[in-house]
């Protein structure tokens, strides 16, 4: 209790899966770490950031400073600009340190099917997503994630989160957790079901672990909120379980500390799994970490203070409010069998954090209620007819099957085993087929083999013949294309099988703008360095490489020309066309001083100039790494670009970067929905704000004939 009266020390995450992870870890302990040094604020000495002992590669960091302390304090201005560029950038998450954990014990591989099933913020997803692109040489890996959330609103913000991380193996989407409809993907040319092989269920609770953060949790909380949870989550948990494929994880997380929402949930679904499902040992998993085991034990207790140790104290006029899963199981011997001590509770005085529950289950096989895998039904397909031909006796089993899980309580959506009802068919009758896509979503369309648009982009940056062209796609069916995306082949196979029963909010990542006035140079759309990455290995054309100086050129000027570069990426420019362009640097290991990670951007060769056409923050973010200082006043609006090692001197380091304002750092959930909305993914209002960000001096600074076409269709836009 004295530990949740304590205010919430400071954490934060680096990015994972990106290769200058090292980079920005260093960039931290040279220079802002020892900035905080022998740091006094309102009579509270401020300690220099730790890395979290748990958590590897020295990847998770934490500080005593409150947010509170380092939104306001001038002395800490710097470090927390610093975060909040690096945050929007993907390369930094503002994460609190227990809810790091599950998706640690989720162990991923870069193959892994997996599922969010209550995803929203975003923070834990952004785990996930990092997780599988551990290996940057692989753009496109095997595996997913699929992110659930049931509200509409926070699927938007869930959408801002993800695409900082412009992963192609990422989609959104808007269901009911505790129903989310089984999926169906091609397997050596025929239909199955989809099974994943990690599951996070951080579902919905009463958040009394998060005291420390929420103030608000201390008037608002009661034990009613835990007996009004404890269904809900078992429903949520029990859908995961039957997702899940044998020999996959599941965690089930809470930030609460009340074991009706956490021990007895996890009892209640290992009791009715029959062996199926069993609590794996995760101690020695995260070394450092300090935890309890999971109790056996407890009352539940309700909201006029009322408790009751055994299901049968519970009067009838309480049994709609007290179910019988929220005891503990009285046989010892069933109770042990069990193993709930592998649960893990985190409390806030163990290691300064927030509380925490943590319970992590392996699948052993299928569940007594889904002995029978629900089939699709198709009126053409083999499986109908040779369920036809199906025995007496199996009919029967089928039907037991159905009563089980229905006295489970899994509502109608678990009752899809049974092949008699069409109206628990897998797929939904003709008369309910959901809208496609939700409500105001547009398609999501796959460029066909014969469509005109990809052909003159083939030709312009000669794609490798391996490029992945049936992975392209628009938000549009008719009209010019604005935008092109790209997703893995396994998340096309979903999207391309599940139109009908799913809504999809978001998926793919950008790759190419449509910039009209590019035509004239043979290609209509610019690359997009949202997709750069993703994209590159596969270009063969239009590729310039540039020095360390040359970069700090291109991100501290608007429009430098052909002259201000080096005399090789001069030469490389001069036999290239106007048109988009991609920015190689390679790092040089005989220059440990430079940046010692590969950096590609986006760029537009003009008449006499070249420009880059990258995001603020982005921009930022690579000058730190290079020991370029970017400090924002808040007072003037400005970003100034200050060079350490000359004090200010020299042409880069006086230049003025103007930013936008203050406000517009910060995104919307109306400017997210807008990404969403219309025919394609940024309207034209959106386009135009890009275009701002993505450069750093009026246009009024260059002269007409250093422009770029590029800029004239903004401008136009």
């Amino acid at each position: 209790m004295n530990a949740l009266r304590e205010p919430l020390p400071s954490t934060f995450r680096i990015t994972g899966y990106k290769s200058h992870a090292k980079e920005i870890l260093h960039c931290l302990k040279m220079k802002y770490f020892q900035e905080l040094q022998d740091l006094e604020v309102d009579g509270q000495k401020i300690e220099a950031p730790q890395p979290l002992s748990w958590y590897p590669d020295e990847l998770a960091w934490h500080t005593n400073m409150s947010r509170k302390i380092l939104r306001k304090s001038p002395l800490l201005e710097k470090f927390h600009q610093f975060l909040v560029s690096e945050t929007e950038s993907g390369n930094i998450s503002r994460q609190e340190a227990v809810s790091m954990i599950p998706p640690l014990l989720l162990k991923i591989e870069p193959h892994h099917k997996i599922l969010d099933m209550c995803a929203a913020p975003g923070s834990k997803t952004a785990q996930l997503i990092e997780m599988l692109h551990a290996d940057m040489n692989i753009p496109f890996p095997e595996g997913f994630v699929i992110a659930n959330d049931v509200d509409n609103k926070r699927c938007y913000l869930l959408v801002h989160q993800a695409k900082r991380l412009s992963s192609p193996c990422i989609m959104v989407v808007n269901h009911d957790a505790s129903s989310i409809p089984r999926l169906l993907v091609d397997v050596n040319g025929s239909k199955e079901i989809l099974f994943y092989d990690r599951i996070l269920c951080d579902v919905p609770c009463s958040g009394d672990g998060t005291m420390r953060k929420n103030i608000d949790v201390w008037k608002k909380w009661t034990t009613s909120n835990s007996l009004h949870l404890h269904g809900l989550q078992l429903r949520i948990a029990t859908r995961g379980v039957e997702q899940l494929a044998e020999g996959g994880r599941l965690v089930y997380s809470t930030c609460s500390l009340n074991p009706v929402e956490d021990e007895a949930v996890i009892m209640s679904l290992l009791e009715k799994s029959e062996g199926a499902l069993e609590l794996a040992d995760v101690s020695s998993e995260l070394p450092g970490l300090k935890w309890m085991p999971g109790i056996t034990s407890w009352k539940v207790m309700t909201k006029e203070g009322q408790w009751y140790s055994d299901w049968s104290e519970v009067p009838t006029s309480r049994h709609t409010q007290i179910r019988p899963t929220m005891f503990p199981l009285k046989d010892q011997e069933k109770l042990k069998a069990l193993n709930i001590e592998r649960c893990l509770r985190i409390l806030p005085h163990h290691q300064n954090t927030g509380g925490f529950f943590v319970a992590v289950l392996v699948k052993k096989g299928c569940m007594p209620w889904n002995k029978r895998l629900p089939k699709l039904r198709h009126k053409n397909s083999p499986i109908v007819a040779a369920e036809a031909n199906a025995e007496p006796e199996e009919e029967e089993e089928r039907t037991v099957a159905v009563e089980e899980s229905t006295e489970a309580g899994r509502g109608p959506e678990s009752t899809e085993a049974n092949p008699n009802k069409k109206e628990v068919a897998c797929c939904p009758p003709p008369s309910k087929k959901m809208k496609v896509f939700g409500y105001k979503e547009e398609p999501f369309v796959f460029l066909s083999d014969d469509d005109p648009v990809f052909t003159p982009i083939q030709k312009f940056y000669e794609l490798a013949p391996s490029f992945p062209k049936h992975n392209v796609l628009t938000r549009t069916h008719e009209g010019k294309k604005k935008h092109l995306y790209m997703v893995s082949k396994e998340l096309r196979t979903v999207l391309l099988n599940n139109s009908e029963r799913m809504k999809v909010i978001n998926t793919g990542v950008k790759v190419w703008s449509r910039n009209n006035d590019g035509e004239q140079f043979g290609c209509a759309f610019r690359l997009a360095q949202e997709g750069i990455y993703t994209l590159y290995p596969y270009i063969r054309a239009r590729i310039i490489s540039v020095t360390i100086e040359d970069v700090q050129i291109l991100l501290t000027q608007e429009n430098p020309f052909l002259r201000k570069f080096g005399a090789d990426a001069q030469k490389q420019a001069k036999q290239l066309g106007m048109g988009s362009v991609v920015l190689r640097y390679e790092p040089d290991v005989m220059k440990p001083e430079t940046l010692q990670c590969p950096v590609v951007l986006c760029g537009w060769r003009g008449k006499t100039s070249i420009r880059a056409f990258v995001p603020k923050n982005e921009r930022f973010h690579y000058l730190r790494m290079m020991g370029v200082d970017v400090f924002q006043e808040k007072e003037e609006g400005d970003s100034k670009v200050l060079d350490q090692k000359d004090g200010g001197a020299g042409d880069q380091a006086s230049e003025v970067m103007d930013c936008e304002d203050d406000k517009n750092m910060e995104v919307s959930e109306e400017e997210i929905k807008v990404e969403n909305d219309g025919n394609e993914d940024i309207d034209d209002k959106g386009e135009v704000e890009q275009s701002e960000s993505e450069t750093c001096n009026e246009h009024s600074n260059t002269t007409p004939e250093a422009q770029c076409p590029a800029e004239a269709s903004d401008k136009k836009t």
